[in-house]
């Protein structure tokens, strides 16, 4: 097989369970249906860690957090761990990124040959936690519940006006690789902020939805919510400014709308895929870099290991996948050597790629099987002082952390997550196999005092980099060569017209 193209799309925040495609009755998600109506939908999809930074680069390493010091969204992502852009450029294909990667440090490419846009966020150290003083907040920059108080609608938002580039810059690549003389295969990814809060969105995506029909949580007993939900309750401010069941219902709505944008931005890159004739040597994927609780256990956003944070949207097609959903349990770590079997056509390159945690899904992807049905997580950032390790293997999650009593849930019996067996006698031995997997799995106080190490270390950083603020910045900007677009004194008229032409190739399929 020809070495394919690659699309990567990515939300952030997107819960699949807030998708119509992994069976909400509201969230309409209709080009994200049809890509998994003509491919593989993975239906027990993670990310490695519930926060966007240490998501994104695990995702991206194939790697853990812990091994590559990921802890949180204001650690430096370091130049010298090879990235799935690093190792397909290599492989020979282009590697270009337009949107979000919350890349940390003055390494703003990573691989990446180009880079349309900056980032939304800050590259510097501003955003890191305190693990000495875990109840603190840092109201700068920490989740609160204005974006509950703020939902609605706006005529645009920061978040919008960002999302538009995103959108745009990625669909004017796609056209400029379907016409340049550069003939390799292509890697790019759009990175979308959507539906990520404050939930407030345009008037036409808000009216796609009856706002009385607005689903609301599940309740939940007091006794059923853990140490850690709790502290995220603390962080978030939920439990003394606290909210209504109309904000609770406007956020959401908010949310869904912003879940069908990003989707009309896939509908919209699948189009032009198809009018350039790139449809069929182009396998698209689409994922998020986490879930958002949304309400349940009356927390919102993420920073948990329950579903609706950790679980994530999986959904692949193209040349040579199958149509159908997968329930093995796969993670964000699993995409680097499931992308390196794409583009290497079954030539083995273990030996070349060391350290890599994941596992291919190509397999599974292409109508095969795996008995393999597992994942782990870490999570190292704020709301709590030691690691928390999460092992998903089959139906059963086990959740550990040193300051916290143990979670353990069979999510084919209790798929909310409601009733923690690890309190269950019956279920002591399950309990204490698990427990004895984190204590030979992970050190718990080393990693703990490598991230205190790397906090101290960075909020030192950053006091000095305060006193340079404005001349010394690591935040991303992008080239734009205007000396040589469209038409200017070094080119002829015509010859600029007729070479930025792209013709409807022979037998190409119109736009849908």
């Amino acid at each position: 097989m020809t070495r394919p193209n690659l699309l990567l799309v990515m939300a952030d925040q997107l819960a699949p369970q807030f998708t119509g495609t992994y069976g909400h009755p509201l969230v309409s998600t209709p080009h994200l249906d049809a890509l998994a109506e003509r491919g593989t939908r993975f239906d027990a999809a993670y990310c490695h860690s519930p926060l966007c930074a240490p998501a994104r680069f695990s995702m991206m390493a194939g790697r853990s957090v812990s091994s590559i010091g990921a802890w949180d969204n204001a650690s430096e992502f370091p130049a010298s761990v090879p990235t799935l852009a690093h190792y397909l450029q290599m492989a020979g294909h282009r590697t270009i990124l337009a949107g979000k990667m919350h890349f940390v440090g003055p390494d703003q490419l990573h691989g990446f040959e180009e880079r349309l846009t900056t980032d939304i966020y800050p590259a510097d150290f501003a955003w890191t936690p305190d693990w000495t003083a875990p109840d603190e907040r840092i109201d700068k920059w920490y989740h609160n519940m204005d974006p509950l108080a703020e939902a609605g609608q706006a005529i645009t938002t920061h978040q919008i006006d960002y999302d538009e580039e995103v959108g745009y810059t990625a669909r004017r690549k796609l056209l400029d690789l379907a016409r340049d003389s550069d003939e390799r295969p292509f890697l790019l990814v759009a990175s979308f902020i959507h539906p990520h809060d404050p939930y407030v969105a345009r008037p036409e995506w808000w009216g796609r939805y009856d706002h009385e029909a607005i689903d609301l949580p599940d309740p939940i007993d007091e006794s059923q919510i853990d140490a850690h939900t709790h502290r995220i309750r603390a962080g978030i401010q939920a439990d003394t400014v606290g909210y209504t069941e109309d904000q609770a219902r406007r956020a959401r709505h908010g949310y869904y709308a912003n879940t069908s944008y990003v989707d009309d931005w896939l509908g919209k890159l699948v189009a032009t895929l198809v009018e350039t004739n790139l449809i069929d040597s182009t396998v698209v994927m689409v994922t998020s870099d986490h879930g958002d609780m949304l309400g349940d256990r009356g927390v919102w956003y993420k920073m948990s290991f329950h579903e609706h944070s950790a679980r994530v949207p999986l959904v692949m097609a193209g040349p040579g996948i199958r149509e159908r959903p997968v329930p093995n349990v796969v993670s964000h770590l699993d995409l680097l050597p499931t992308l390196l079997d794409i583009v290497t056509d079954g030539t083995d390159w273990h030996d070349r790629v060391p350290d890599i945690e994941g596992r291919s899904l190509w397999e599974l992807a292409t109508g095969g099987k795996d008995d393999v049905s597992e994942t782990t997580g870490e999570y190292t950032a704020e709301l709590t002082s030691h690691p928390i390790f999460m092992i998903r293997r089959g139906d059963l999650k086990y959740i550990h952390c040193d300051a916290d009593p143990p979670l353990l849930y069979d999510l084919q019996a209790d798929p909310l997550e409601r009733n923690n067996l690890a309190a269950e006698p019956e279920w002591n031995d399950v309990a204490s196999t698990f427990a004895c997997e984190v204590a030979a799995r992970w050190n718990s106080n080393e990693i703990r005092a490598r991230v205190l190490a790397s906090q101290r270390a960075r909020h030192a950083i950053h006091r000095a980099m305060e006193h340079t603020a404005g001349v010394q910045s690591w935040d991303h900007l992008p080239v734009n060569d205007v000396a040589n677009h469209y038409v200017r004194n070094h080119n002829d008229v015509v010859d600029a017209a007729l070479q930025s032409r792209l013709h409807l190739p022979t037998g190409a399929r119109r736009r849908p």
